[in-house]
């Protein structure tokens, strides 16, 4: 016999509708309530969590009109706005249907019922009830997350001249719609100033999505940043939305959209004037409302230069541009830095609070952080795992590539791009193949690493 689940109140004058309705529910839900009088509504929902709410539309005093029957719905919505509540009456006054689904309940039946489309009906809307409970959580969550992160730039430090700039320019346009791209190398913290932005805005308390352009391929762009319909190919077994839909009311984030190939730059800009997307296999567009930030690493005006990025396309993303400076071009933040990482990651690890030596910052300070401030990160975190002391010497700090940095890299020429290649193939080479060492050391994902080894063919 299967479990039974849901909890339903029945509130009616009719002791016989009562009867008959806790006789057959008992059968089929968790828990059956029923009640004659509807002054007992508010100690009822104070003392229980009822899934259904089936609530008779015309009591003693009010016999046909169903004016007491909305009455008790608005009283039952001011006590628990997302209450799933069936109103029920023998009279089949269709305007007073309307008037009781406007008001905010879910259903609207005739007694006597069917127990059949009873029963249907009662498990539709604990369907209902579920799903909202759901959304309610995650936007508790989502507030709660939000008031954790209420701190400006959190995790995004710096007393430098430099980063004081960036924060300047962060909260004057954070409160506006303007779409914003982001420049900087990898590890700068591009992401935090996506969500900074997001964070101060407008639209705080609404979603924010993130997109990495560069972990996607060609043939599944459209399908996740557009959405899909059931059977629009051949995996698609049902209707999906994409990035654009789930982001409209909050901030959509684009990151390495410099990656994104010359044919679906086309296509994203068409999207982005049209403020409209159509799922894969459908011909109908769906309006979308986005606050668009986007993020790069590469040289994106040299790019539109050589026909590599749509000038149209950087014209409509960089409303506003931020570019974020390397950490050796601020070493004045690296004490706070480090305080900020050893704070944290003791915290994480529960390990006593650590310092540093001040010769420990020196040679921090002389070192050139290829991967910027998530080298920096990953370089404490190793520290505070491998070191017993309660102070962090030099030698503590290992940092993996300033072999490169003394011994110096001769390039045959300065092309970016083979550059770029030869970097990967050391980095490969270095951690005999393990991908995701080398593509920590190089500041990119797994997913990034792979498609630039897939574009130069290691």
């Amino acid at each position: 016999m299967p479990e039974k689940h849901g909890k339903i109140l029945v509130i009616d004058d009719d002791e016989d509708i009562l009867l008959a309705a806790r006789l057959f529910l008992k059968q089929h839900f968790e828990l059956v309530h029923t009640e004659k009088s509807p002054d007992k509504i508010p100690s009822l929902l104070h003392n229980e969590n009822y899934d259904v709410i089936l609530l008779d539309m015309n009591f003693a005093r009010d016999m046909t009109s169903g004016k007491e029957g909305l009455f008790w719905l608005n009283k039952v919505l001011e006590i628990d706005p997302s209450a799933v509540v069936i109103l029920i009456t023998a009279y089949g006054d269709v305007e007073m249907a309307v008037k009781a689904i406007k008001a905010g309940a879910t259903e609207f039946i005739l007694k006597p019922w069917q127990n059949e489309k009873l029963l249907a009906t009662i498990s539709a809307a604990i369907n209902l009830r579920q799903s909202r409970t759901e959304v309610d959580h995650l936007r508790r969550r989502q507030l709660q997350l939000s008031a954790d992160l209420d701190q400006p730039f959190k995790d995004f430090i710096g007393t430098s001249p430099a980063m004081l700039h960036v924060f300047s320019i962060i909260e004057k346009v954070a409160r506006t719609e303007a779409n914003v791209l982001i420049l900087g190398e990898n590890g700068t913290g591009k992401e935090l100033v996506a969500r900074e932005l997001h964070r101060q805005s407008l639209r705080a308390n609404e979603v924010f999505i993130t997109v990495d352009m560069g972990a996607i391929t060609n043939t599944l762009f459209e399908s996740e940043l557009f959405g899909h319909t059931k059977g629009a190919f051949t995996d698609a077994k049902e209707d999906r939305a994409g990035r654009f839909e789930i982001a409209s009311g909050g901030t959509l984030f684009l990151d390495e959209i410099g990656n994104l190939p010359l044919p679906l730059q086309a296509k994203l800009l068409t999207v982005l004037q049209n403020r409209e997307v159509t799922r894969l296999g459908s011909n109908k567009p769906c309006p979308i409302d986005i606050r668009l930030i986007c993020a790069t690493n590469r040289p994106i005006y040299e790019m539109v230069e050589k026909k590599e990025f749509r000038q149209d396309l950087l014209y409509r993303i960089n409303t506003v541009e931020i570019s974020l400076p390397p950490l050796r071009e601020r070493q004045e933040d690296m004490s706070l830095l480090v305080d900020h990482f050893l704070q944290s990651y003791c915290k994480k690890y529960r390990v006593p609070q650590k310092r540093v030596n001040p010769a420990t910052i020196k040679k921090l300070q002389k070192y050139h952080w290829p991967g910027n401030v998530r080298e920096l990160q990953h370089a404490i975190e190793r520290a505070i795992i491998m070191t017993d002391a309660t102070v962090l010497n030099p030698t503590d700090i290992f940092l993996p590539d300033r072999e490169i940095k003394e011994q110096g890299i001769i390039f045959e020429n300065y092309n970016l791009e083979e550059a770029e290649k030869m970097l990967i193939r050391k980095a490969i080479a270095k951690y005999g193949g393990n991908i995701s060492k080398a593509a920590g050391e190089l500041g990119l994902t797994r997913t990034s690493l792979y498609r630039r080894m897939e574009k130069y063919g290691l």
